[in-house]
């Protein structure tokens, strides 16, 4: 016999197995709630609307792909970064297929904010743990970055190059790897 789910992160993890198993059609809140084995009712005392479901949904995908706590190691130097950073791409195009490319083009074509600010937000925070790690990485070499080239910058790059692969579905980092080699050492 099925638990009825009880909480929000339950409802969202049940809202995440939903997308992973049916797509996005699935998520509607008449189909969480079924899923969770609650009330319509239930899902809107943690949810306002569908597009807030989703939106916690999108941001809660982003946060499984990318914050894993076990992971703290890739944070030591640029290139292990990206090395873990591809990889985890790769984790989440095969365990939500379509996610990035789907989501994103979705959220920017209509007229959804939260979902816009929810993936903005995912994006900023990625950005700015590539920029810690370019800072925090002892084997750059001194006059790597100047006034004209800035850490900033050079992470703006690498992660433009990232959203690229993202939309390529190429989660080889090789040719990134040799980029950061050639500049930072």
């Amino acid at each position: 016999m099925k638990t009825a789910v009880t909480s929000k992160e339950e409802i969202l993890k049940v809202s995440r197995e939903l997308i992973r198993e049916q797509g996005w059609s699935a998520t509607s809140v008449r189909s969480v709630a079924a899923a969770c084995g609650i009330s319509v009712g239930c899902v809107y005392n943690y949810f306002d609307s569908k597009s807030d479901l989703v939106g916690a949904t999108v941001e809660s995908v982003w946060r499984e792909i990318f914050h894993r706590a076990d992971d703290g190691v890739a944070f030591q130097d640029t290139q292990t970064c990206i090395i873990w950073m591809y990889g985890r791409m790769e984790y989440g195009s095969e365990r939500y297929p379509g996610f990035f490319t789907l989501h994103s083009y979705g959220f920017m074509q209509q007229d959804k904010p939260d979902g816009k600010r929810r993936m903005h937000q995912a994006w900023q925070h990625v950005l700015d743990s590539l920029r810690d790690v370019i800072r925090r990485d002892a084997n750059v070499r001194p006059d790597a970055f100047t006034d004209r080239f800035t850490v900033e910058q050079f992470a703006d790059v690498l992660f433009s190059l990232m959203l690229s692969a993202l939309l390529r579905q190429d989660y080889d980092p090789g040719s990134v790897l040799e980029i950061i080699r050639r500049t930072l050492y």
